[in-house]
């Protein structure tokens, strides 16, 4: 199982927005991030600097967003809706997306969901459960 770490992920990042910035060959997981990243340009400066990125603290008491957990939560819902894993989550979101206008939108509420979920389940020590996770989106979907 693939379990990145930190810098792991912030190098990622701060990789895919040079490519992207170079015009260089990009894998398809980094191309998906660069399109994410195209639609934060309020992340641009902290991915423009890799060294900085990797000492960066992001403190939820400071305000400010991580964006390495914000992109990382965009290309996890990605991947999911497009294996529709857990299944169920592409129709949830293809109707959450509808119903908002926005697929980027209906994003961001499903990453409330999936925060909703991660936490419930460390809290619980209990796997994720995908079918609250799943009803989450549907309920934002038909609200």
């Amino acid at each position: 199982m693939f379990a990145p770490s930190q810098t792991d992920v912030r190098r990622f990042f701060c990789d895919a927005f040079r490519k992207q910035r170079d015009a260089v060959p990009m894998t398809p997981l980094e191309a998906m991030a660069s399109d994410w990243i195209a639609a934060h340009p309020e992340y641009h400066a902290d991915l423009a600097d890799a060294d900085a990125a990797l000492a960066a603290v992001f403190d939820v008491e400071a305000g400010r967003t991580n964006p390495f957990l914000h992109l990382s939560m965009h290309l996890s819902i990605s991947e999911q809706v497009s294996i529709d894993q857990p299944r169920g989550i592409k129709q949830a979101f293809e109707l959450l997306a509808a119903r908002r206008g926005s697929a980027h939108e209906a994003q961001h509420e499903v990453m409330e969901c999936l925060g909703e979920m991660m936490w419930a389940s460390q809290r619980s020590g209990l796997p994720p459960d995908g079918e609250k996770y799943i009803e989450c989106v549907r309920r934002r979907a038909t609200r």
